[in-house]
């Protein structure tokens, strides 16, 4: 059986495929340029992630410090 599509009112990229009713946007290049805009998004989200990972492990490693700091004052005294 043959697919059937029609046009998606006010979007000329934009078709319907009449037996599932799926949108299917016939502009390769928006398509390709979309899944690069997707892509640059999860690369800084994965660079905000493991940032923010690196900052609580310094934070973690600068109160480990503050403690040892504090025992060595209190064993010095």
């Amino acid at each position: 059986m043959e697919r059937v599509y029609k046009q998606v009112e006010g979007h000329s990229d934009l078709v319907r495929d009449t037996k599932s009713h799926a949108i299917i946007n016939r502009n390769v290049d928006a398509y390709e340029q979309a899944k690069k805009r997707a892509a640059s998004a999860q690369r800084q989200r994965d660079e905000i992630r493991d940032t923010t990972r690196e900052i609580n492990h310094l934070k973690s490693e600068m109160h480990e410090i503050k403690h040892l700091l504090k025992e060595l004052l209190v064993n010095h005294s």
